[in-house]
C-alpha cells in the first residue's frame, strides 16, 4: 500500500443539491487509471481521525484528482466535505486504489456502463478518459437516478452525447420525472438492460456501479440476459459509513 500524501483543495463546485466535486492537487501523484479509487483521511485538533474511500472522478490525462462525493446526513465524513472543507483546505490521500475496475481506450469492445446514484462516479473517470482521448469505442450509459435534479454531471453527458462519437446515454429516474419526460421511470430490471445493452454475443465489456443491492439486481439480471459473468465487473458501496 502507497504512503499518505497531502492533497491541497484547489477547486470546489456543486453537483447537485447533496453532491459536490473536489479537487485536489496531490503531492507526488503517480497517476491512475480510470476507475480506480483513493482512501481519504482527515485528522482533527484533537488527533481524531477518520478515513474513508471515494472514486476518482476525473480522468487519467488529468494531473489532478477531482472526487465527488455525496452527502449523507448521518455520515462522519461526506458531510464535511461537501459542506465545510473550502479551498486552501489539506486533507490525506492514499492510492491510486483496485486494478479489477478499470477501462482504457485500449479495450475495443463494446462499453456497457451502469450506475446507481453515485455510482456513476468512476464510470464518469472512464468517459471522460474516452473523450479525452478520441476514442469512438460503441458506448453506452444507463444511469439511475431518484430525480432529475438528482443526476450528477447531468449537463456533461448531455455534452459528451452530443460529441456525436459513439456514446449513448440513457437515464432512469425513480421517484418523480419533469413533464415531457421521456425516459424510464423506474427501477433497473432485466426488460430495461435488455433494451440498452447489447447482446451478449458481441462481447461487450461490462461495468456496474452503484448501492449493493442495485449492483446484485443489475449483475443478475445481465447474467439472465446470458452475458458472461466473468466479463461483468462490479463495485458496491454499503448506505453508511461515508
Amino acid at each position: 500500500m502507497t504512503d499518505w500524501r497531502t492533497a491541497s483543495l484547489v477547486e470546489k463546485r456543486q453537483e447537485t443539491r447533496t453532491a459536490a466535486t473536489l479537487v485536489f492537487d496531490v503531492s507526488g501523484w503517480p497517476g491512475h487509471r480510470a476507475g480506480q479509487h483513493v482512501d481519504l483521511r482527515l485528522t482533527a485538533e484533537d488527533g481524531y481521525q477518520a478515513s474513508r474511500s471515494y472514486s476518482i472522478a476525473s480522468p487519467p490525462e488529468n494531473g489532478n484528482v477531482a472526487l465527488t462525493v455525496e452527502r449523507l446526513d448521518d455520515g462522519e465524513v461526506s458531510p464535511y466535505l461537501v459542506d465545510v472543507m473550502a479551498p486552501g483546505g489539506e486533507l490525506e490521500l492514499r492510492g491510486p486504489v483496485g486494478g479489477w475496475f478499470v477501462w482504457d481506450t485500449g479495450d475495443s469492445a463494446p462499453l456497457v456502463l451502469i450506475a446507481g446514484g453515485s455510482g456513476i462516479v468512476p464510470l464518469m473517470s472512464m468517459l471522460r478518459h474516452r473523450a479525452a482521448r478520441d476514442s469512438t469505442v460503441p458506448t453506452r450509459l444507463l444511469v439511475s437516478a431518484r430525480t432529475i435534479d438528482d443526476l450528477i454531471y447531468g449537463r456533461e453527458l448531455a455534452r459528451l452525447e452530443g460529441r456525436d462519437d459513439g456514446l449513448e446515454v440513457f437515464v432512469t429516474l425513480t421517484r418523480e420525472a419533469p413533464d415531457g419526460w421521456d425516459g424510464f421511470t423506474r427501477r433497473i430490471d432485466r426488460d430495461m438492460l435488455a433494451d440498452v445493452t447489447w447482446p451478449p454475443a458481441e462481447g461487450p465489456s461490462t461495468y456496474v456501479c452503484g448501492p449493493t443491492s442495485f449492483v446484485e439486481t443489475a449483475a443478475d439480471a445481465l447474467v439472465s440476459l446470458g452475458h458472461d459473468a466473468a466479463a461483468i465487473r462490479t463495485e458496491r458501496f454499503g448506505p453508511t459509513g461515508t
